[in-house]
């Protein structure tokens, strides 16, 4: 898996017109019923948001396309909810992620309007409760609402440990090049100091020696 994911940085970092896209279909994959399950999402957004950080990627691209694809991916998540109704729980592939669908469910009941914004931060159920809201016939506005408001904030969640985990390794460096800096300068302006006190005292020797003569 690491191996996976250290090929997928380093494509997007050669290829950085190709970024966007990446995010877009790995934030959809990662919001979409059992897919989600299988994504790396964590991982890859820490990488993404460290490639951001570096200046590498745009902030504003990775935003707008990977909050795109998170919002499209929850959206066909409820729809197959609401589409196949509760039956689609004793099919393949939910017949096999039962715990995972009682959970979502049980927190849905509990929250609502609340299950489907809070899920998305919550791994574990983050791609089932979409579609456990369809299922239960949630509002179709209420739940737009609730997957767009959630997506805007996830994102940037999910980007911001790399991203400042990069930045303060930038922030490292240039004091590390500026302490150098200032050791040289202090050595370059010890060393003139001395030689200057050396040659004032040859001097003043030279002259206390002619003095004599």
């Amino acid at each position: 898996m690491d191996a996976y994911i250290d090929k997928i940085g380093t494509f997007i970092e050669a290829n950085q017109d190709w970024a966007g896209p990446i995010t877009f279909l790995l934030t959809l994959g990662e919001s979409m019923l059992i897919l989600g399950l299988l994504i790396p999402a964590t991982a890859l957004m820490l990488l993404t948001g460290g490639l951001i950080g570096a200046g590498t990627l745009s902030v504003w691209s990775i935003l707008l396309w990977g909050v795109a694809g998170a919002v499209i991916g929850d959206a066909l998540s409820y729809l197959i909810g609401r589409w196949l109704g509760p039956g689609i729980t004793r099919r393949w592939p939910l017949s096999t992620q039962r715990t995972a669908v009682a959970r979502a469910r049980l927190f849905f009941y509990r929250y609502g309007f609340a299950s489907v914004f809070l899920g998305r931060f919550l791994g574990p159920i983050r791609s089932t409760i979409p579609t456990v809201a369809g299922i239960m016939g949630m509002n179709h506005l209420r739940f737009q609402i609730a997957n767009v408001l959630s997506a805007m904030l996830w994102l940037p969640a999910m980007l911001a440990p790399g991203y400042f985990a990069a930045r303060g390794l930038a922030a490292a460096r240039e004091s590390q090049q500026y302490g150098l800096i200032a050791g040289a300068l202090a050595s370059v302006l010890v060393g003139a100091w001395l030689a200057a006190t050396m040659l004032k005292k040859r001097r003043q020797a030279a002259h206390r020696g002619r003095g004599q003569s």
